[in-house]
């Protein structure tokens, strides 16, 4: 990864925090977007003492407000840098509420936020190419009984939260399904696009879990070391070149619900260039 340039949401902590620290490693620099500075430092730290003060840098980037989003890919493109890779990894679960937008929280933060930066950063990661869109997903997706899209623009309605998670999770597959399809194969795979499912992370996406919910849950799910390892897989490895589209398990190839079709893909993408227009200068 010498001389690439890579950005992680959510890389302050759990497996965003340990993608970009192993990225660094293999000489990536590093742009650490998360919300605040102050949630950046110690990672921001411990990269720059490890590789040198060139490694890494912060992104403001708050996902739950598409004009936080907006100005935080003009101010990246601002810098003229390239994108290499695009880790689109920050989420949350078992949370209820809306996002500043009027969205469903899981959905405006885990999938519409994101949609909204990857797009504005489109044109950079095709500048940049060869470079690659990771998107984190999981295999909460198959719980998911399609999308609502009147439901995306209410307040959670379940008590846990857990069923929006897997919708927005939907969501991610269709994305990184229907980006590839978008990209087309002229010029040859110039960004490819990747899903994944990091395994069950013991991280602070579940935060807002009741407790004892949540120190309970915890026991029974892997390390966020564990959980970067398929995060790495999609961002690096050179097999994944002519690949794109694709859903990833544990580094391996696995094929997605059932529910992930062109279809529900196409109207998603619509339906988020439509909601999105005010803050994408549409």
């Amino acid at each position: 990864m010498t001389g690439r340039t890579v950005i992680v949401t959510g890389a302050n902590t759990g497996i965003g925090r340990a993608t970009a620290t192993e990225l660094a490693r293999r000489g990536a620099r590093v742009h650490v977007a998360c919300r605040s500075l102050t949630r950046a430092q110690p990672v921001l730290d411990e990269i720059s003492a490890a590789h040198g003060p060139d490694a890494a840098a912060f992104l403001a980037l708050d996902l739950s407000d598409l004009a936080s989003v907006r100005a935080s890919a003009e101010s990246y493109i601002a810098t003229g840098e390239p994108v290499h890779v695009l880790i689109d990894n920050a989420g949350l679960a078992g949370q209820r509420g809306l996002t500043a937008d009027g969205f469903e929280l899981a959905f405006g933060v885990n999938h519409l936020g994101h949609f909204l930066f990857t797009t504005l950063l489109l044109d950079t990661l095709v500048r940049s190419a060869p470079a690659r869109v990771v998107v984190v997903a999981s295999d909460a997706h198959y719980q998911a009984r399609g999308v609502d899209f009147e439901a995306v623009r209410r307040r959670t309605a379940s008590r846990t939260g857990l069923p929006e998670y897997g919708v927005s999770k939907l969501c991610n597959v269709l994305f990184a399904q229907e980006l590839a399809r978008r990209m087309g194969d002229e010029p040859a795979n110039i960004v490819t696009t990747y899903a994944l499912h990091p395994g069950v992370i013991a991280s602070d996406i579940w935060r807002r879990l009741p407790w004892p919910l949540e120190p309970l849950a915890k026991l029974f799910m892997k390390s966020p070391e564990e959980g970067k390892r398929t995060s790495v897989f999609c961002a690096t490895d050179p097999s994944l070149s002519g690949a794109s589209g694709h859903y990833y398990d544990d580094c391996a190839e696995r094929a997605p619900s059932e529910r992930a079709t062109p279809e529900l893909g196409a109207e998603l993408w619509a339906r988020s260039v439509a909601w999105t227009a005010a803050w994408s200068g549409a």
